[in-house]
């Protein structure tokens, strides 16, 4: 059946109703200009996710107060409905709680992979699904191919602005009625586009913090919210001989070199998190080298006869992709990385890939374990 709308949807633009998630900022703004130039039927929809004090919402992050005022100017501006949910509780719920948590365990947790999960592609999935939406549309940026009613999550032309590594774990069902307009343009582009619409928010600053955690400091919101989970411990070399003391392991990550005030004749890095001894281990920077990998709860978007031969992964959101062997074993994986890597600290994502002649296609992906 030939495809008549942009969307890869068998129905004119006029007879499509989409949702579109819009933040306040400048992609999912344009994203919504896009669809309704083009003659879709549109719904906006800004999610109130955390409660901001007056110091966090004068910092560049995502889901602020400002950012949902924006969001209405835009939409009034467009003459599109727009509405608002307070999911705050959903939230704190589904992602605060586990990012400190994940922090309690020496790992280094995504927040914002943790957020695609549950309030955005799961919440608000549901919510488009019950207005009878024909797609819910997003401003990042991953490509997707829609072919016979089947969607694929490619990375987008613009790497420096690609998205995929935080959505792999989006589902096959939510990847379907999934669309990601951006995948295809330059940031630039898109830049230039908010321009010809007259948005507001055309020359509005990217979001950098994470929305609750104001100016990247993670140490405060954990003293705020576990008063008690900073303890003193032993800093140990890889052969156990104790060089000094730390004022608690959440205060290091995997691969960090800064703060760990010790005299070395080499820099010394964090090479493990001992949470159950309340250690931190340090070496020298060839001991971050690690070539096999556990992966546990896995989400798979393709075949997997795709694994038995090599493919590409990304053990940190802004690595790059490195040639791997992947052993599936139920929810879990073993992986074999067949490139030196540093720093890999459980808690962060690793993404499959696989090139074919459309690019980097997401196969899907994992949560490296402490074991």
């Amino acid at each position: 059946m030939k495809r008549i709308n942009s969307l890869g949807i068998d129905k004119k633009p006029k007879d499509t109703f989409v949702v579109v998630a819009m933040s306040g900022g400048v992609d999912s703004s344009t994203v919504a200009g896009m669809m309704k130039k083009e003659g879709y039927k549109v719904l906006g929809i800004t999610l109130k996710l955390y409660d901001n004090s007056k110091e966090v919402a004068k910092s560049k992050q995502c889901c602020s107060g400002q950012d949902i005022m924006d969001a209405k100017r835009v939409a009034h501006q467009l003459n599109i409905n727009h509405k608002v949910l307070f999911y705050q509780n959903k939230f704190k719920n589904g992602v605060i709680d586990n990012f400190v948590e994940s922090y309690l365990k020496g790992e280094t947790p995504i927040p914002c992979i943790q957020c695609n999960k549950t309030v955005k592609f799961n919440d608000l999935f549901d919510e488009a699904k019950k207005l009878n939406a024909d797609a819910l549309i997003t401003g990042h940026y991953v490509k997707s191919i829609t072919n016979n009613k089947i969607t694929n999550m490619y990375r987008a032309i613009d790497k420096n602005r690609d998205q995929s590594y935080f959505l792999f774990n989006t589902t096959r069902e939510q990847l379907n009625y999934l669309r990601f307009p951006l995948g295809a343009m330059l940031k630039s582009e898109t830049r230039e586009i908010a321009k010809k619409l007259n948005l507001n928010v055309a020359d509005k600053p990217d979001s950098q913090d994470i929305c609750f955690v104001p100016n990247g400091d993670y140490v405060s919101v954990i003293k705020k919210l576990k008063p008690n989970s900073f303890k003193k411990g032993n800093i140990k070399d890889v052969n156990g001989k104790v060089l000094g003391v730390h004022d608690g392991i959440i205060n290091f990550t995997i691969g960090q070199r800064k703060g760990i005030k010790i005299a070395a004749k080499e820099p010394l890095y964090v090479i493990d998190i001992n949470p159950k001894l309340n250690e931190i281990i340090v070496g020298v920077k060839k001991n971050l080298i690690k070539k096999n990998i556990i992966l546990r709860d896995i989400n798979l978007l393709c075949d997997k006869k795709i694994f038995e031969k090599e493919i590409l992964v990304k053990i940190r959101s802004t690595g790059k992709l490195l040639k791997s062997k992947v052993k599936l074993n139920g929810n879990n994986a073993s992986l074999e990385l067949l490139e030196d890597e540093f720093g890999i600290s459980p808690g962060q994502a690793c993404v499959f890939y696989l090139k074919d002649d459309l690019g980097d296609k997401v196969l899907g992906g994992g949560w490296i374990s402490k074991n």
